[in-house]
């Protein structure tokens, strides 16, 4: 049996790590805005292509995307 109130924190909880989620998107998106990074930031690593940028882009590239995926992860 779910206490009352359960429900609703569960959900505040759920919209707050979808909301940073997105504020983290954005955030990102600002620091690349020349990349199609979408919503989903782990796709956006299996979609990109080894080789297809200068190696030091390439690599800062891979990191922000990695650090963004990490923080979303880790909820701050």
């Amino acid at each position: 049996m779910l206490r009352r109130g359960t429900r609703s924190s569960a959900g505040r909880e759920a919209t707050e790590r979808e909301e940073f989620a997105h504020r983290v998107c954005g955030e990102l998106s600002a620091e690349l805005p020349d990349e199609d990074l979408g919503e989903d930031l782990s796709d956006a690593l299996e979609r990109y292509e080894l080789g297809s940028k200068p190696r030091c882009e390439e690599v800062e590239y891979l990191d922000l995307v990695q650090d963004a995926i990490d923080r979303v992860a880790r909820g701050h």
